[in-house]
C-alpha cells in the first residue's frame, strides 16, 4: 500500500460566474520514503495540490488515501488530527514566531499532542540537534541568519515524527550557498527513511529529488525518476 494515494481528483473553485478547476482529475501514488518535487508554472495547480496532500484542503471529488485513511471524508476536526500526525510543513517565509527562541518554536506543533512538558522539550531539543543547531536553541529568530531559520522550519516539521515533509518553495527566500546547505539536508532526511516532497518551480531545485511529478492547468503531464541526482 501506498502512503499517499490520489486517485482522479478535483478541486474547483467558484470565483463569481466562472468555475475554476485548480486540479482535473489527478492520479498519484507515493510510496513511504520517497524524494519527490511538484513542478509547474504558476496556476498550473501545485499549491492546491499540496493544500490537499496536506489536509489543509478536501477534494471536490475523487479519494484520497493517507498512510490508509480516507482522508477526503473527514471532518475539519479529523483533518486537523491527521495533519498534526502525518505531515510536517516546511514553508518560504519560514514561519517562526518572532519572540519566542528556537526551541519553542519547535515545541509548538506538540503542545496539541498531550505531552508533558519535559518531554516536548526534550523532542524538540532532538530536532533541532537532528539539523545541526544544538548551539542555537535559546536564539531568537532575530538572532538567526536565514538559512538557520529555515533550519529551525525543519525541525519544527520534523518534531512530531511526520509520515511525510511537505515543503513549498523552502529555499525561495534563500541565497545560492545557503540553498545548496538546506537542500542537502533534504537529502539526509530523505536518506534517513523520511518521505519528502518539495513543491517548486526551479529546475535545479527539483533535480535534488529522485522523482518529479509535473503539472500544467490542474493535470500531471509528467511523472518520471531523475536520471541523475545533483551531487549524486
Amino acid at each position: 500500500m501506498a502512503l499517499i494515494e490520489l486517485h482522479s481528483v478535483h478541486k474547483t473553485y467558484e470565483m463569481g460566474s466562472e468555475v475554476v478547476r485548480a486540479l482535473d482529475g489527478v492520479s498519484l501514488e507515493v510510496e513511504q520514503g520517497e524524494y519527490l518535487a511538484v513542478m509547474g508554472p504558476s496556476g498550473s495547480g501545485k499549491s492546491t495540490l499540496m493544500n490537499v496532500v496536506g489536509c489543509l484542503d478536501r477534494p471536490s471529488s475523487g479519494t484520497y488515501v493517507l498512510n490508509g485513511e480516507p482522508v477526503q471524508d473527514f471532518d475539519d476536526q479529523e483533518l486537523a488530527s491527521v495533519r498534526n500526525r502525518e505531515i510536517g510543513f516546511v514553508f518560504q517565509t519560514f514561519n517562526l514566531l518572532s519572540r519566542t527562541d528556537a526551541l519553542h518554536n519547535v515545541e509548538l506543533p506538540l503542545i496539541y499532542s498531550g505531552l508533558a512538558r519535559r518531554e516536548r522539550r526534550e523532542q524538540a531539543a532532538r530536532a533541532l540537534e537532528q539539523v545541526g543547531l544544538g548551539d542555537r536553541m535559546h536564539h531568537q529568530p532575530s538572532e538567526l541568519s536565514g538559512g538557520q531559520r529555515q533550519r529551525v522550519a525543519i525541525a519544527r516539521a520534523l518534531v512530531n515524527n511526520p509520515s511525510i515533509l511537505l515543503a513549498d518553495e523552502p529555499t525561495g527566500n534563500l541565497d545560492s550557498s545557503t540553498s545548496a546547505e538546506i537542500l542537502e539536508l533534504f537529502d539526509q532526511l530523505q536518506e534517513a527513511g523520511n518521505t519528502v516532497i518539495l513543491v517548486t518551480h526551479e529546475e535545479d531545485i527539483a533535480d535534488h529529488t529522485r522523482r518529479q511529478v509535473r503539472l500544467m492547468d490542474g493535470r500531471v503531464v509528467s511523472d518520471h525518476t531523475t536520471a541523475t541526482v545533483a551531487g549524486g
